[in-house]
């Protein structure tokens, strides 16, 4: 058993056995070290590596014996990585001299590119998701002649249309009006939840109301303002203190586009128009013009052909969409859908961010572990360098959510210290970090239901249902205990929008309501104010280092460390009293979903807030 192992002489996570920690750097050294009790009697030990990447080539080098320490013998060798980068999975083995062996299990050693400098801006502060139509409105717009045959919502409080179509998909037509002056009267607000970077679900000109199929991407929105609109908006923030995040669907458009222009509405000639369109070659038809592929199968979503060079100028070229919106005011790019998006478009789109601003970075939207997701039968390279700076961080979402309603502190911490193994630490800091998206249940929904009750009822009823009373009373205090975990781990803290007000909602596009401007939840909003606060003033919640202090049953305690100043986060998810000892020796008692956090150096630790 690997637990066995680990404990008798060998363990990846601690720096007497493998050093460095974690992922490393190409062109560097890693020294493995294996330390079994002289009385066990070994005499030979191995590594088995393969390079994955470069053809699985394998090598199985012994490690000689190199002296004792204490009642410890001591195996070690140091593999010289040269140039590569990509993934090594090795496995460690001592033998007695009759033969008999004990093994490891696979382990992954991550070795990536550091030759290009991470912008660490991104990582270190809080990160505000706004998805543009629900958020503000000041007017009621008209939608006539807008793309898509779009229906207004005069109401802002009404449900958004949840009910498929002829073809069985929800169409998603149906706007309320929201717009990037909404969001610039709003900045103040955002600001005072301690947010620096703004992060925008699509707000390029498209037929639904999430945008996720551009219909142009030179072009904002017309509902949502202007490209002069968009620049104000990008300044003001900038003043505030806060960077901008587009969100970038580059894997397809909309079928009503300029593009594609399935239904004729724009003045050019589409590919679904003409094999003469110079739009043609940029998607895929199995038979011109009905039979094309689509994300999912979703017929208003043309899947857009990556090895097309001009589709590759137009998106990554000097005058292309990355490098004009950074122009325009923004920093950075959120990638939808990254792991459809071959290796080579990633790096030629991180390419063109960084030629247009140094310090400009590019987050990846990957559901799973991003330093070996395989998609396509292809190991993308998403962060071994050149590549994303930093992924959507569905793991820890799944971790917390899943410590939340009843799972052990031991499995949160060994889900996570696996990741943090993997991932080179440029890209563990800058991880965008939520407990909910544009994608997953309302957490206060989540959190109060306990699951998101797709088994036993019915899409009506759950466009109608809302916590009870006693769920709500649960779900804020589970909410307030996994924010506190969020804030307080590395990465950006991202919080979606409305979350902080208490919005509830199952899945899309019930979690897609508008903001209940004037029917907030002040006590939510004042705790992610003071987690805000927290965050933005708090050195070692910025980019100190993780240290575990206790993580079992319903407890889960880490600690940020940097120099002498340390930030301890403490949560018991559990119905009964737990006890926890501090660094420095102390007890710290938790009620029952109580969440702690705490300030300490030399002199012992004093209270900053508790849930």
């Amino acid at each position: 058993m690997q637990t066995d192992l680990t404990q008798r002489w060998f363990d990846p996570a601690e720096l007497k056995y493998k050093s460095p920690y974690g992922a490393v750097p190409s062109l560097s050294q890693v020294r493995f070290t294996l330390r079994p009790k002289r009385r066990e009697a070994f005499v030979r030990a191995f590594l088995t590596a393969r390079w994955e990447q470069e053809g699985d080539r394998v090598a199985v080098l012994s490690l000689p014996w190199v002296g004792l320490e204490g009642e410890y013998d001591l195996f070690s060798l140091q593999l010289e990585l040269g140039g590569y980068v990509g993934l090594i999975w090795y496995s460690l083995a001592l033998e007695h001299w009759d033969g008999r062996r004990e093994e490891t299990p696979l382990h992954q050693l991550t070795v990536y590119d550091d030759s290009e400098p991470i912008p660490a801006w991104f990582g270190e502060g809080v990160s505000y998701q706004i998805f543009p139509d629900r958020f503000c409105r000041l007017s009621l717009p008209d939608p006539t002649g807008m793309p898509g045959g779009r229906t207004l919502h005069r109401s802002w409080e009404e449900d958004p249309e949840y009910r498929p179509d002829s073809r069985g998909e929800i169409r998603n037509r149906d706007f309320f009006g929201g717009s990037l002056r909404g969001v610039e009267e709003k900045l103040p607000y955002i600001k005072s939840l301690g947010v620096e970077t703004l992060y925008f679900c699509p707000i390029f000109e498209g037929p639904e109301n999430h945008r996720y199929g551009a219909g142009d991407y030179e072009k904002i929105d017309p509902m949502l303002g202007t490209k002069e609109d968009f620049t104000r908006l990008c300044q003001k923030a900038h003043g505030l203190g806060m960077r901008v995040m587009l969100d970038g669907v580059f894997n397809h458009t909309a079928f009503v586009s300029k593009y594609f222009n399935g239904d004729g509405s724009y003045p050019g000639t589409g590919a679904h128009q003409s094999e003469r369109s110079p739009y043609r070659d940029w998607f895929y038809f199995q038979r011109w013009p009905d039979q094309y592929a689509s994300w999912w199968g979703i017929y208003s979503m043309p899947t857009t052909n990556k090895q097309n060079p001009q589709w590759l100028e137009y998106i990554t070229g000097e005058k292309g969409i990355i490098r004009s919106w950074l122009r325009a005011g923004a920093d950075g790019w959120r990638l939808d859908v990254a792991d459809e998006l071959p290796d080579s478009v990633v790096h030629a789109i991180h390419a063109a961010a960084r030629a247009e601003k140094a310090d400009a970075v590019i987050i990846g939207e990957v559901w799973e572990d991003a330093s070996n997701k395989i998609a396509y039968d292809v190991r993308r390279r998403h962060i071994w360098g050149g590549h994303c700076d930093g992924v959507m961080n569905y793991p820890l979402r799944n971790a917390l959510t899943g410590y939340l309603l009843g799972g052990d502190g031991a499995w949160f911490r060994s889900e996570l210290e696996g990741q943090r193994q993997n991932y080179p630490r440029w890209a563990f800091y800058s991880s965008m970090n939520s407990l909910g998206t544009h994608d997953t249940l309302r957490i206060l929904t989540l959190l109060g239901e306990g699951s998101d009750r797709k088994g036993d009822t019915s899409r009506d009823w759950r466009c109608r249902h809302r916590l009870s009373p006693e769920q709500r009373a649960l779900g804020v205090k589970r909410l307030k205990l996994g924010s506190l975990l969020l804030y307080a781990f590395p990465g950006s803290p991202t919080l979606y929008y409305g979350d902080e007000a208490g919005m509830e909602g199952f899945e899309d596009p019930f979690n897609r309501r508008c903001y209940p401007w004037g029917r907030e939840d002040q006590d939510l909003i004042r705790w992610f104010t003071r987690l805000g606060e927290a965050r933005s003033s708090l050195p070692p919640l910025r980019r100190g280092e993780l240290e575990w202090l206790h993580c079992q049953g319903p407890v889960v305690c880490f600690a940020r460390r940097l120099g002498e100043d340390r930030i301890v986060a403490a949560a018991n998810a559990g119905a009964r009293e737990a006890l926890v000892e501090l660094p420095d020796g102390s007890p710290l008692r938790l009620e029952p979903l109580e969440g702690k956090l705490l300030r300490g150096s030399g002199q012992g630790f004093t209270q900053l807030l508790h849930s």
